[in-house]
């Protein structure tokens, strides 16, 4: 009696279909899952970048309205922001002559 048959042939043929076909259903969900995290992250990042656009624009926005409050200031106004942009305590020194070379 053989043991390499038709029947136990067409066995092995169909088993080793099953097996290949179920270790093919592993592969695709992993990377179905693998395609679902990568379009979360991307999803995330562009939300953030987003947010810092938005948030740019606001503060824009929010500068270019208080500039016509500014224009409306009286001229004593406009000398002290001057002088509060100064660094205070800051002092020019002039530079020590330089040693003539003998």
């Amino acid at each position: 009696m053989s043991i390499f048959t038709k029947r136990n042939a067409a066995v092995g043929y169909i088993t080793l279909k099953a097996a290949s076909r179920a270790l093919e259903r592993r592969r695709s969900r992993r990377r179905s899952g693998l395609k679902l995290a990568r379009y979360i992250a991307l999803g995330l990042i562009s939300v953030g970048i987003l947010a810092g656009v938005a948030a740019v624009a606001m503060r824009r926005h929010a500068g270019t309205a208080e500039g016509p409050e500014e224009d409306s200031a009286t001229e004593d106004d406009a000398g002290s922001d001057e002088a509060e942009s100064e660094i205070v305590g800051e002092y020019v020194t002039a530079a020590p002559e330089p040693i003539p070379a003998t």
